[in-house]
């Protein structure tokens, strides 16, 4: 883990113990079991809302985004304050406004539905012709003669 990750407890301090864990060429910011934060390229993005946006908006602070076949797609993570390292009650501020928004963010979001079982392979469908083939009674087919008797049969017989 970098030495920038490993500081941010200091800066979540007031929000309580955090987990910091490696995730996509960076870090999470963990609160609660709700990701409030990541971190990329040694950079503190918090997590963003329409509710805490235009906090964000107000001092400029960009978006996280990252480009994926061509198209610049933004997070809904933004550029931390510098504040949040210099100034106690900021960083109290900021972390507890990234980790309301990441509570209504999962509050928001329907419940996960359970998990299922994999389904057993479908028969194949049947055709038209199977289909009346197995509507008709079966034929029935005489039992065939044996081509040869039986051994004990066969040893009885004098030669």
């Amino acid at each position: 883990m970098s030495q920038f990750a490993d500081s941010l407890h200091e800066v979540f301090a007031a929000l309580g113990p955090v987990q910091i864990r490696r995730m996509f060429g960076g870090h999470g910011v963990f609160h609660d079991g709700l990701m409030c934060a990541i971190v990329i390229r040694d950079t503190l993005y918090l997590k963003c809302d329409p509710q805490t946006q235009p906090h964000f908006e107000a001092l400029g602070l960009e978006p996280f985004s990252y480009e994926r076949q061509g198209k610049r797609l933004p997070m809904s993570y933004r550029l931390a304050p510098e504040t949040v390292f210099e100034d106690r009650a900021d960083a109290a501020l900021w972390s507890r406004r990234a980790f309301e928004a990441a509570l209504r963010v999962a509050n928001a979001r329907p419940p996960a539905a359970p998990k299922r079982k994999a389904a057993a392979k479908k028969a194949p469908a049947r055709t038209k012709a199977a289909a009346k083939d197995a509507a008709r009674p079966a034929e029935r087919t005489p039992a065939r003669a044996p081509m040869r008797a039986p051994v004990k049969a066969r040893r009885g017989k004098a030669a």
